[in-house]
């Protein structure tokens, strides 16, 4: 099986700030989608780069996630690997999290790990050398409630915190500026963000994508990861107005927080 580094990994912008990401090996014509919440993108890019598709994965039930499913699947053949515990339509095969699967005939295999909470049935897809995390985990930042809860929600992220700490993360949107003006308000004292900031914006100003970033990245400035570091913990206590008993409750603040929050003008 290739190692990683074998592995071409592309984001496709779509939509608003959605990317779908795409992912074969190097030399080879397959490949595999993620998250193709608009078809037409997706086409465009494989017809400019001569590739196949042969597989679409999906995060979770979100229509900006999975949109282009059956457009991509009439036109191409590629069969959509969905989360079972999601209402997803078209489905070829539903997979719950710990399951393992294996495409581009065995040489790319996927863990599908459980992480409710933005969703109930959402997953993220582990695979060599990086995590999907679709709309879980964010550049500096988490998703939404929607289903879950923050128990659910934190204890997802904690899950995702554990990887690897080199592998990359591919996350479902363009959030990361806003998500790292909202990091800087929790903890103003970190030391990592500023260099975060400047290299999401090297980034974006070149007209590239501000991802991936890695897990180390997060765990150094994401305060949905660092819930129990002291300047965090102190942040969600001064808005709460009072103690926070654990973790949980330091996050459940923060995400309460950040749903209201608006990123200073430029």
């Amino acid at each position: 099986m290739p190692n990683h580094t074998h592995f071409s990994i592309h984001p496709i912008p779509i939509l608003r700030d959605n990317y779908a990401w795409v992912i074969g090996i190097r030399g080879d014509p397959r490949v595999v989608v993620v998250d193709p919440g608009d078809a037409e993108p997706v086409l465009d890019w494989l017809s400019a780069q001569g590739a196949r598709l042969v597989a679409q994965v999906v995060t979770h039930h979100h229509r900006d996630h999975t949109a282009g499913l059956a457009r991509l699947r009439a036109e191409t053949g590629a069969p959509v690997l969905a989360p079972a515990g999601e209402l997803i339509s078209p489905c070829d095969r539903a997979v719950a999290g710990g399951e393992r699967v294996t495409l581009l005939d065995g040489a790319l295999l996927l863990e599908a790990i459980a992480v409710p909470g933005h969703t109930l049935g959402a997953l993220a897809w582990l695979g060599p050398g990086f995590v999907c995390t679709g709309d879980t985990l964010f550049a500096a930042g988490c998703g939404r409630l929607f289903e879950g809860t923050p128990a659910a929600m934190h204890a997802s992220l904690q899950r995702l915190a554990a990887l690897p700490t080199e592998l990359q993360v591919l996350c479902g949107h363009e959030y990361t500026l806003a998500n790292l003006a909202f990091a800087a308000v929790v903890e103003p004292h970190n030391p990592a963000l500023p260099a975060a900031v400047a290299r999401a914006r090297r980034r974006l100003d070149a007209g590239s994508s501000s991802l991936p970033t890695t897990i180390a990245e997060e765990c150094a400035v994401n305060p949905f990861l660092r819930t129990g570091h002291a300047e965090v913990r102190a942040a969600a206590e001064a808005r709460a107005g009072r103690t926070l008993p654990d973790e949980v409750a330091v996050f459940a603040t923060l995400r309460a927080w950040k749903d209201a929050f608006t990123p200073p003008s430029e």
